[in-house]
């Protein structure tokens, strides 16, 4: 591998890769055993989703559940993201990661049981949809952390990018393990065998040495290990405000998640009606999975040949991509076509959040690092809740299609704003 490294700025650290080898972070062992057991973690997260979604219909035919179960995965982040990121600077992320398995296994035996004895409540489902979404919450920022500490500064982007395609993997492979699970025994017996896929993901954090390190509280640079919520978020934006690339990349974050972020897959039952597509058959399947294939297949592709190195303008670039992407998708009135675009979407939504992952992490101070991605957490995450208002509630009054398309275009003008201070930046 060859390399050059140069001096550092606030903006600009002391690291630039130039060539690398492909799929570079899954030359450390321990990133490759990290990467198939957390997609073994994550398909069991989405098998459950499956499932208990299925039943929660089928059980009370309530949307204001689902509405819910929406909130309560992504509102914990918005709240606990930064408190999330405090402990990961404190404490070993092994154990913090071990912690989140057990919350999602508690989840996923209390789904079972509860479905087995035929006892579910709404109130059951509320709790349980709750510590689901905070057990995701401590995930993030231990998990990324691990990472940086097994690959390092400069295959950073590789692993950031290929631990969001282990996520895709498991999302895209989840609906079939889910159904299968269903059919050949039982939503029930499904749910309390999904338990157990999380078991080697724990097992493995229990041998590795990977992730050991704690960092230090460092209380005398202005900020408390020990708080968290959006005080200390502001707090820690003030303390990295003079590095504008940390600056600029929650804020990229945050606007594609508040206007648009994942809420047209909720929607995607209108989408493939109006396509056409008027029964839950294949058609509607592939139509549905087609943006996480295309983070798969963009995860695959970007690793192979080791392209897009992580720079501010070039994730700006690419968010603007995705805008257009997703405004032709919200016009289409082909369905080849419109699975098309969910394809290119996916492919840029991952090459970008990877991207502005990766420089977060590369720029973050040491004694700041597991805040400032809950930060990013935060804002990648906590603010997609607000985006089933700005294209579902909506779009219940003018169309989905068009709000789909002015939150999109609403999102090209702030991205193209965002772009143009970037440049003036440098």
């Amino acid at each position: 591998m060859s390399h050059k490294a140069g001096g550092g700025t606030p903006d600009r650290p002391a690291v630039a890769v130039l060539t690398q080898p492909s799929f570079a972070a899954l030359r450390h062992r321990g990133f490759r055993a990290y990467f198939a057991t957390s997609a073994l973690a994550m398909m069991a997260d989405n098998v459950e989703h499956v499932i208990s979604y299925w039943v929660m219909f089928e059980k009370f035919h309530s949307a204001a559940l689902g509405g819910v179960a929406v909130l309560t995965h992504w509102l914990p982040f918005l709240f606990f993201s930064v408190y999330s990121g405090a402990l990961a600077d404190r404490f070993d992320s092994r154990r913090l990661i071990q912690i989140s398995m057990l919350m999602f296994i508690t989840v996923s035996l209390g789904w079972g049981l509860l479905f087995l004895a035929d006892t579910i409540e709404v109130w059951h489902a509320v709790v349980l949809l709750s510590v689901h979404g905070l057990a995701g919450v401590l995930w993030g920022p231990a998990s990324q952390l691990l990472i940086h500490d097994i690959v390092g500064r400069e295959q950073l982007q590789s692993a950031v990018r290929l631990n969001a395609t282990s996520r895709n993997l498991g999302i895209l492979f989840a609906p079939a393990v889910g159904g299968a699970l269903m059919l050949l025994a039982s939503p029930a017996i499904g749910l309390l065998v999904n338990a157990v896929i999380y078991l080697p993901l724990i097992w493995w954090l229990w041998k590795t040495p990977h992730g050991s390190r704690r960092h230090p509280d460092h209380g005398d640079q202005g900020v408390t290990a020990r708080s968290g919520g959006f005080a200390e978020a502001w707090k820690v934006l003030r303390e990295v405000s003079g590095n504008r690339t940390i600056i600029i990349m929650i804020a990229l974050a945050g606007v594609s998640s508040l206007l648009v972020g994942n809420a047209y897959q909720a929607q995607m039952p209108e989408f493939a009606h109006d396509l056409g597509t008027e029964q839950a058959d294949f058609s509607y399947s592939v139509l549905l999975a087609a943006s996480a294939a295309g983070s798969l297949l963009g995860g695959v592709i970007l690793e192979s040949r080791s392209l897009l190195i992580a720079r501010p303008q070039t994730a700006i670039v690419l968010t603007i991509l995705w805008c257009l992407a997703i405004t032709g998708f919200a016009a289409a009135t082909s369905y080849p076509l419109a699975v098309a675009l969910m394809l290119v979407a996916g492919f840029l939504n991952l090459s970008f959040s990877a991207m502005a992952q990766t420089l977060v992490q590369l720029h973050a101070p040491e004694h700041l690092r597991g805040r400032l991605i809950g930060l990013y957490n935060m804002s990648n995450n906590g603010l997609r809740a607000f985006s089933g208002v700005t294209v579902g509630i909506v779009g219940s009054l003018i169309g989905i299609h068009w709000s789909l398309a002015l939150s999109a275009l609403v999102l090209l003008m702030a991205t193209i704003a965002l772009l143009s201070f970037s440049m003036r930046m440098r």
